[in-house]
Formats: structure tokens, sequence, C-alpha cells
């Protein structure tokens, strides 16, 4: 049996949680993770951080070459836009993730937005725009409500949903000439505002075959309710019922094939995690393809029942949390078919039941917020059975102490045989966790498990 050395790039949640899956495979004898966080120090076994930056190319191939590594798994979108897989390809290692072509999927909304005009794949109608005076005149002169999107990464910012033209207008000068997002505002998308529920559709992808993963629900709003501001997310549960099995192959057959088969014509096959985040749209009678939602925001379908708001080209964070823990298969087998083009020939196996997990945030999150804050309980959550806390903004002290030091600091995730079985885990172990200013919601998969 091959054994693994795995080099493991990011410093989130969604990283920690890979790290947990990959250092239980009996292949793997080392997961160095670079830069990673508090949690990852703290893990023991085959797990141990790396002082090397994401963003840090050189440097990262450099350690991989000096330390035996075999195989690279990248989490976040940064490194993966920026063209790290085609770093390590051109260095000759392997390295999971899509390269920096297929990556733009994500990196440019405005390139998403053709991608799918051109290829069939559902999706609200837009206008994208480099010039702010184009950009006003659109915004204007459109009869249906609107969502902004700065074109580039924003850090799961960058998208904001005005209620009036005045805040549209404001929101286009906060992109486009306020620059508050930076480069990511050199252009910007102008979409049509859709409503309906939500869900989170991941596949594994080799350049040819998409192996769908549970569905996952996100809970983007701050607070109970889904009221406040977006965020990056403050839970998730899998799988979510809202995705009938003719709903997820409707997903297959409209979204996640033509997106694989429309990078590969286009000389950028897609091999890596391809996330599809979807919202349920359209006439379930198939009468005009229309409905009107009781906020009386239009939702079109476009003969479709689901469009899609936007693409990921990688894990998602916090689903990451609630879809590993499901997976029975060996993930590293898993990487290396879809490495070597034969994920159509693996049994991709996952456990039954749900999972849930529940974030942990920073008093202020997603506004400013302090770091430093000393975070107590962890330990005493983790005695809990069916119960894994995932650490997205922490840090340790050089005395030991365990610092806040993000915005989402902690997902604590609870397994069981149903999801009310795993709601009622993961908010037991929430409930033993401490820091000043530490608040989360209360209504994780609420509406979904009866709640």
């Amino acid at each position: 049996m091959k054994t693994e050395t795995i080099l493991l790039i990011g410093r989130g949640g969604r990283e920690h949680a890979l790290a947990w899956k990959l250092a239980q495979s009996p292949r793997v004898r080392r997961v160095w993770v670079a830069p990673g966080n508090g949690g990852t120090a703290l893990a023991g076994g085959k797990v141990a951080n790396v002082a090397l930056a994401e963003g840090d190319f050189a440097g990262l191939i450099d350690f991989t070459q000096r330390n035996g590594v075999t195989l690279t798994v990248v989490g976040p979108e940064a490194p993966l836009a920026e063209g790290i897989v085609d770093a390590f390809q051109t260095a000759g290692l392997r390295c999971f993730g899509p390269s920096r072509a297929a990556a733009q999927i994500e990196a440019s909304k405005a390139f998403a937005k053709d991608f799918m005009a051109r290829h069939g794949i559902p999706t609200a109608r837009y206008a994208a725009f480099s010039d702010f005076s184009a950009a006003l005149a659109h915004l204007r002169q459109v009869d249906y409500p609107v969502v902004l999107k700065a074109s580039g990464l924003a850090a799961g910012k960058g998208v904001i949903l005005p209620a009036s033209l005045a805040e549209g207008e404001a929101a286009l000068r906060q992109i486009m000439v306020s620059r508050e997002f930076g480069a990511a505002g050199d252009q910007v998308v102008i979409e049509e505002r859709l409503a309906g529920p939500e869900a989170s559709v991941l596949a594994f992808s080799d350049g040819r075959t998409a192996a769908i993963m549970p569905t996952a629900q996100d809970h983007k709003r701050v607070f109970d309710d889904d009221q406040g501001p977006n965020t990056g997310g403050m839970g998730a549960y899998a799988p979510a019922p809202l995705l009938t099995p003719a709903l997820l192959e409707q997903v297959r057959r409209t979204v996640l094939q033509p997106a694989i088969d429309g990078l590969a014509a286009e000389g950028a096959p897609y091999v890596g995690v391809l996330y599809a985040g979807l919202m349920l749209t359209g006439s379930r009678d198939g009468a005009d393809g229309f409905r009107y939602a009781a906020d009386g925001y239009s939702t079109r379908g476009n003969g479709s029942l689901v469009t899609v708001l936007e693409f990921n080209c990688r894990f998602g964070d916090p689903e990451t949390q609630v879809i590993l823990p499901l997976l029975a298969s060996d993930l590293v087998e898993v990487i290396e078919a879809c490495l070597d083009g034969v994920l159509a020939q693996l049994d991709l196996r996952w456990s039954p039941g749900a999972a849930a997990t529940v974030v942990a945030a920073s008093e202020g999150y997603p506004g400013n917020y302090p770091k430093g804050r000393q975070i107590t309980g962890v330990a005493a959550a983790e005695t809990l059975p069916d119960v894994a806390v995932f650490h997205a903004g922490t840090r340790l002290a050089d005395d030991g102490r365990l610092l806040t030091d993000g915005g989402r600091v902690l997902s604590v995730t609870g397994v069981g045989a149903d999801l009310p079985a795993a709601l009622a885990r993961a908010y037991t172990g929430i409930q033993r966790i401490h820091f000043p200013g530490m608040h989360f919601r209360r209504d994780i998969g609420a509406r979904a498990s009866g709640g």
C-alpha cells in the first residue's frame, strides 16, 4: 500500500476538517498544514503546522521537495485563482485542485456568468461592467430587483443586496469608486435578485466525471431567522432534504456536467471540487417559468427548477465541516482517483445519518471584531460522543492559551442518525465553549428538522 505525506494549504475551518479527515487514512504518514491554525497545532498525531503562507508558492514547493511530500491539497480559493496548481505541476508535483484557468469559475463572477450563458446553465439575468458610468446607467434602467457583486475574490464579501435604487447606487460607488473590496471591484456584476430557498451541491471531478457529495444547506445571515448582514456562513447541515433525488439529478444534468464538459471544451479541464451555490426557482407546474415570492421579488427559473447563484472552485466553508464527517470512503483514494482521471471507477461511499455544524463567531462579526480573546471549553466539547470541534480563526499563544484570531472562530459539528440528533449534539458541544463576545445562531437547521 502506497503511503502519502501530504501538504495541506490553508488556515481555516475547512482546512482543519480536511486535515482531520486526511489523517484518518491508513495510507497517510503525515499531514503538514501551511500555515494552519490553533486547532491543527493542537491536533497532534499525524498533523502538524508549518509556518508557510498560502501565497508563498516558491516556499511551499521547496518544502514539498525537501520533505518528501507526495500529495498537496489546496483548501482556499485565492492560491487556486493565482495558479498554485499550475506552479506545482510545472515542478513535477501532484497537487489537488483546479488550474488557474479552471478556477476562473470562482475568481471572476463576470467570467462565470458569461460561461454559464455560453453553455446553457440556468442562471439569473445579469450584465457586467468595468466602467462606473455605464454600470450606473444600467442600474437606473433595469425593472427588477438586483444584487451587486464585485467580480473578483473578496473573501466572502463583495455581494450587496440593495433594498432601493438609492442603496444600489451607494453600493455601486462602494465597489467601483471607493474600492472597498480592492481589485475585486475592477468589474461589477449587476444581477437579477432571485428569491427562494438555497442549497449547496459539491462534487468531486476528474475533468470528466462529477461525483456528487451529500447536499448541504448553509446559513449566511448572522442572526437568527435569517436577519442581519451576510457572512461567510454561520452554520450548515447535510444532507439537505430540500433537494430531492429528482432535483439532484437535474442539478447533475443541467449544472454540474455541463460545467465540467464546458471547461474541458474550452481547454481548462476541471480537476478538484466543484461547488454550485443554487436557488430553487421557477414554476413547479411549468406553466410559465415564473412565480412570485411573498416579498415581491420575481423568481425566474429559465425552464429549470434550479438556478445557479455562483460557482466555487473548492470545498465550501462551513459545508466541509458537515460533508466530510459523512464520507465513508478514504479521502486520499478519492483525491487520487480525481488526479488519475479514474473517478468513474471509484465506489464512493457515504455514511447514513446527518451532520450539523454551528459557528461560534467573534463580537462584531461580520464587521470589525477583536482578536486575542481567550477560548475555553473546547476540550470539554470534544469529549462528547459524535462531536468534533473544527478551528477557523484561532491561534495558540506562546504560553499555550487558545486565542481568537478571526471573525468565525470555531465550528462545532455533531453527527447523528438524523438531523435532530446531529443538531442536538452540535448545540450541546457549543454550549461548553466560551470566549468574551462569542455569539452563534440558535436556529441552524430548525426548519428542516421541524424545529
